[in-house]
């Protein structure tokens, strides 16, 4: 990983950071529309490091080359979208062919006293490493260019007392249509990510198999994400679509298996599983493998015997 800033300039609101880029003032003060088509962008402090106090959606419709977005760098070659969440590192680009397409800027506070104020986190894409953008097809490039045009001509709209609730249901709605294609995409690539899952399997039965691996406690969903070089909630959103279960669930079943295996072929008391699977505490084991498979380890080694 390349090493952290020394410093980054943090926005707090959106009016600042469009100050700051030589753009025109915001049309509403906790969400902007930028359309980099019709928009010349200040790159004095290109290479500078910022952190957003809001969120930040790009899409562009078509583009050849890499795009700088977040703490790294990826293939927009086809088009796409890319999320980020608040009080994440953005590096600002010197490359002028960067500012394409559009950029959608919204403050948490937009969503004050909306439902969406708590199912924003439902949506992990914005918690998803850069290297996982959304990939759309012409049909879902042109839902989503409808969206974000409708976006901006609610913004030239005078505000009024609906505009909020106006602009919510808009963002709703794009978000649920980024869920749905991303949702596709898992679909789409299930070969490429069924691999992933038998790596996933694979190193699971490895840490399991090696009680030293273990002396530091269980497996979490970040430490399998870190192995597979994803993010854990782009796995877990992933592993969930097409397996119909999380991370930790998987989790589960493989410490479930090496649990039935230690019990079936070693004379090792349930304490002693427990700690060998990395437990502080047989009682926890127990319970966890009575939830999973109806039974206490003890009455499944007597079935087994």
């Amino acid at each position: 990983m390349k090493p952290l800033p020394d410093k980054a300039l943090r926005f707090k609101n959106i009016s600042d950071l469009l100050h700051h880029s030589g753009l025109p003032a915001p049309l509403h003060p906790l969400i902007a529309l930028i359309n980099y088509d019709r928009t010349a962008m200040n790159l004095s402090d290109a290479g500078n490091w910022f952190v957003l106090d809001f969120y930040k959606i790009t899409f562009k419709r078509s583009f050849n080359g890499n795009i700088n977005y977040g703490y790294g760098t990826y293939d927009f070659k086809e088009g796409g979208m890319a999320f980020l969440a608040p009080d994440q590192l953005v590096q600002k680009s010197a490359d002028k062919k960067d500012y394409q397409g559009f950029a959608l800027y919204f403050h948490p506070d937009l969503m004050h006293n909306y439902p969406l104020e708590q199912g924003i986190h439902r949506y992990g894409f914005f918690s998803y490493a850069v290297s996982e953008a959304l990939f759309l097809s012409k049909r879902e490039k042109d839902t989503m260019e409808l969206l974000f045009q409708a976006n901006i001509a609610e913004l030239e709209n005078n505000i009024d007392q609906f505009s909020d609730d106006v602009l919510i249901s808009q963002l709703q709605l794009l978000l649920n249509h980024s869920n749905r294609f991303y949702n596709r995409q898992f679909l789409t690539r299930k070969n490429q990510h069924h691999e992933l899952i038998d790596r996933m399997n694979l190193w699971l039965s490895r840490q399991f198999d090696h009680s030293e691996t273990l002396l530091q406690g269980l497996p979490s969903p970040k430490d399998v994400a870190a192995h597979l070089n994803v993010s854990h909630r782009y796995l877990s959103d992933m592993l969930k679509a097409l397996t119909g279960k999380t991370t930790q669930q998987h989790i589960h079943l493989a410490l479930i298996e090496k649990a039935k295996e230690l019990i079936s072929h070693n004379r090792l008391t349930t304490a002693e599983i427990a700690y060998q699977l990395g437990f502080e505490h047989p009682q926890s084991f127990s319970k966890l493998f009575k939830q999973k498979t109806k039974v206490s380890p003890a009455v499944f080694r007597q079935q087994v015997n």
